[in-house]
C-alpha cells in the first residue's frame, strides 16, 4: 500500500498578477512550485470552487520526478482579492492556467485534478489539448445540472443521507427548501448573522456526511479539507469557500453552453487516468462512467471501498502508483 510523499516546503513561491481589462479587479493568484525544477512539470487543481492548495497536495508526487506546480484559484486561499466573485468563472480560470504556464516557462504538463479540479482539468484541457502531457483525474466532476442536483435536492445524495438532509433543512422556511441552492446562497451572502451561522454550520455538516466513506477514518481537520469546498479551519471570511462554491453551482460552472462530454474529441490523444470511488456520494460514479464511456482510451480504475474523499487510504495508493507510472513513462527513469 502506498502511502504520500514525505512533506516538502516550496523552493519558489509567487504572487502573479492576473490581466484584466480597464474596469475589472485584478486577481493576483499564489502560485508555488515544489520538487525538482528540472522535472516533469505537473499542475494540482484544487477542488471546491472555492478551497485552495495544502501542504498535503505536494505529496502525491515524487519530488525527485515532479516539479510540482500548486496554485490558489481566484477568491480562494492566499490569492488576493480573497472571497471575491468578480471576474471570477471558470473561463477566467483557464486564461490563468495558461498564463501561469507561460510565465513559468513550461511548454507542457501534466495535470491532476480532484472533484471540481478534475472539472477544471478537463475543460482547459479541451482549450488547449496541445498544453496536456497526462491528466490524473479523481473524483469526476461533470458540472451537469444532474450532478449539482445531486448533492443539492431532494433527489440525489439526500436519499442516502436522508437524516443529514433533514438537518440541512432545517434551516431553511418551506419556502426556501422548494430552491434549497439558491436558498443556501442568499443566506450565506445575506446580513442576518444569526441565519448566515446557522447555515454555514448546516452546510458544513451535510458536506462532512457525504464526503467519507468510512466514520472515524479521519481527523475533523481532514475531513473538512475534503469536502467540496474543503473548508479552511483558518479562512479569513468563514463562508467564503462555501459562498464561491455556491456561486459557482448556481451558473452550472459556466460550462452549461459547452457541456465536457460534447468535446472529448478535442482530448482523446491524451493519455488520461481516472480514479473514483464505488460509493463516492458526492460524485456518483455516474459521473466518470460517462466519461469513459464517451472516451474509452481513458483509463477508469474503480476502487471498491472509497468514496470522494482524497485521504482515504485506498485512493492515495492508487493516486501515488499513477503519479509514479506517469512520472517514470514521462521522465525515461524508473522510481
Amino acid at each position: 500500500m502506498r502511502l504520500l510523499y514525505p512533506d516538502i516546503e516550496p523552493y519558489a513561491d509567487h504572487f502573479l498578477s492576473m490581466p484584466a481589462n480597464k474596469g475589472e479587479v485584478v486577481h493576483q493568484l499564489y502560485v508555488e512550485e515544489c520538487g525538482n525544477p528540472e522535472g516533469v512539470p505537473v499542475v494540482f487543481l484544487h477542488g471546491g470552487p472555492g478551497s485552495g492548495c495544502r501542504a498535503s497536495h505536494r505529496c502525491y508526487f515524487n519530488p525527485e520526478f515532479y516539479r510540482i506546480i500548486l496554485l490558489d484559484q481566484r477568491g480562494c486561499g492566499r490569492s488576493k482579492p480573497y472571497a471575491c466573485l468578480e471576474n471570477n468563472n471558470t473561463d477566467y480560470l483557464i486564461d490563468d492556467l495558461e498564463q501561469i504556464r507561460d510565465r513559468l516557462n513550461i511548454d507542457r504538463w501534466v495535470v491532476f485534478g480532484g472533484s471540481w479540479g478534475a472539472t477544471l482539468a478537463l475543460v482547459y484541457a479541451e482549450h488547449y489539448p496541445e498544453r496536456v502531457q497526462a491528466m490524473i483525474l479523481r473524483g469526476v466532476f461533470l458540472g451537469r445540472q444532474q450532478d449539482i442536483d445531486w448533492v443539492y435536492s431532494d433527489g440525489g445524495a439526500a436519499n442516502v443521507f436522508p437524516e443529514a438532509w433533514k438537518q440541512l433543512m432545517s434551516v431553511l422556511t418551506d419556502d426556501e427548501q422548494l430552491m434549497p441552492l439558491k436558498s443556501l446562497y442568499a443566506l450565506l451572502v445575506g446580513t442576518d448573522d444569526v441565519r448566515r451561522s446557522q447555515a454555514l454550520q448546516a452546510f458544513n455538516q451535510w458536506e462532512q456526511q457525504i464526503v467519507t466513506l468510512r466514520e472515524g477514518s479521519f481527523s475533523l481537520t481532514e475531513v473538512l479539507a475534503e469536502t467540496l469546498s474543503e473548508v479552511m479551519i483558518s479562512e479569513p471570511y468563514e463562508g467564503a469557500a462555501a459562498i464561491i462554491q455556491l456561486y459557482y453551482s448556481l451558473e452550472l460552472c459556466f460550462i452549461e453552453h459547452k457541456p465536457i462530454l460534447s468535446s472529448i474529441d478535442k482530448i482523446r490523444q491524451i493519455p488520461t487516468h481516472i480514479v473514483h470511488g464505488r460509493y463516492d456520494m458526492v460524485c456518483p460514479l455516474k459521473q466518470p462512467w460517462a466519461l469513459s464511456q464517451a472516451w474509452p482510451e481513458a483509463s477508469l480504475t474503480v476502487l471498491p471501498l472509497a468514496g470522494h474523499s482524497a485521504g482515504e487510504a485506498s485512493m492515495v495508493d492508487a493516486l501515488v502508483k499513477i503519479t509514479d507510472s506517469v512520472g517514470s513513462d514521462l521522465s525515461g527513469s524508473s522510481f
